[in-house]
């Protein structure tokens, strides 16, 4: 029997691809302040929080930067965002095993409501705490922390899966358990870096993971 009881995901390129999105938002956002960045420059920027992202681009403008990426983003989200492979079974069956499960994102609470809505995922998550929720975001371990909190779990018993760096730091620096996933955009490699707990090469590993 797996000690894994709880299990805390990350959204954007972990449960839901949105990853076609964020670049065209980015691209929507630097045109139309006439900058230029290659794909892989804007591939680092897709993890941390927006105003982090824009302050060190041009912190004088970081603000109406974000409200035209926001806009962009919101407008076009239902086009662009779907599901990776065997997320919805996957969550399903933890979720019918008893496992608690829950979101921790970077991303603000609109954005959060219509990518569960859309995707189905909203019936299954008891806590989802989002940029608005926590004073530090991940890599700090508060996101983490206050999820746990809400679920009444113990670091022992819990997992963060992510597909960015920040995610497991999150969650190391929680305590807990951690796992990456193969379908990063930035690459596996790039996330063993950090010395996950697990790789997940299909979301369906966490069944094998928990013994359910």
């Amino acid at each position: 029997m797996s000690s894994i009881r709880t299990i805390l995901f990350d959204l954007d390129g972990t449960l839901i691809n949105t990853n076609e999105l964020i670049i065209a938002s980015f691209n929507h956002t630097f045109k139309h302040y006439n900058l230029t960045y290659t794909m892989e420059e804007i591939i680092e920027f897709n993890g941390p929080p927006l105003i982090e992202t824009f302050q060190k681009i041009d912190s004088n403008q970081a603000e109406m930067m974000i409200k035209t990426y926001r806009e962009h983003n919101l407008s076009n989200h239902d086009d662009y965002v779907k599901l990776f492979p065997n997320v919805t079974e996957t969550i399903k069956k933890l979720k019918d095993n008893n496992i608690q499960l829950g979101v921790v994102t970077t991303k603000m609470t609109k954005a959060v409501q219509m990518g569960l809505t859309l995707t189905g995922l909203d019936e299954f998550f008891e806590t989802v705490i989002k940029y608005e929720d926590v004073v530090h975001t991940k890599p700090h371990p508060e996101p983490v922390i206050k999820a746990m909190n809400e679920l009444n779990a113990t670091a022992e018993t819990t997992l963060m899966v992510g597909d960015n760096s920040h995610d497991i730091e999150a969650g190391q620096n929680a305590g807990v358990q951690t796992a990456g996933v193969a379908w990063a955009q930035r690459g596996k490699e790039f996330l063993l870096e950090y010395n996950p707990t697990y790789m997940l090469e299909d979301m369906r590993d966490l069944l094998k993971i928990t013994g359910v």
